[in-house]
């Protein structure tokens, strides 16, 4: 039988050159959170460097019935990410069936 769905989580490490402070960085940070939200129905979360001003990691998750259509809006998010961020940004994808996580 084949997997019913897959489950794409990315850790984005991010980087702020131009931030001055964490004031900076977290508006900025904020609109990039809402737009992967609203753009790519991607959840999001920061999980590390809060305090940091120049640096950000998010986890973001992404579910598909096809591993295909999941990869595809993989790509489309770290495509936005790079051209955001062309000198600051870092993309880990990791993509398990739901049969993977049941195991």
């Amino acid at each position: 039988m084949a997997p019913s769905g897959f489950v794409a989580v990315l850790v984005i490490e991010l980087r702020f050159p131009e931030a001055g402070s964490l004031k900076s960085k977290r508006k900025d940070l904020s609109s990039v959170k809402a737009q992967l939200n609203t753009r790519f129905a991607v959840a999001v979360s920061e999980t590390d460097h809060q305090d940091l001003w120049q640096r950000a990691t998010l986890t973001a998750a992404l579910t598909g019935g096809s591993l295909p259509k999941l990869s595809s809006a993989v790509d489309n998010v770290e495509r936005w990410l790079h051209a955001r961020f062309p000198d600051g940004v870092c993309v880990e994808r990791i993509v398990v069936s739901l049969e993977d996580l049941r195991e």
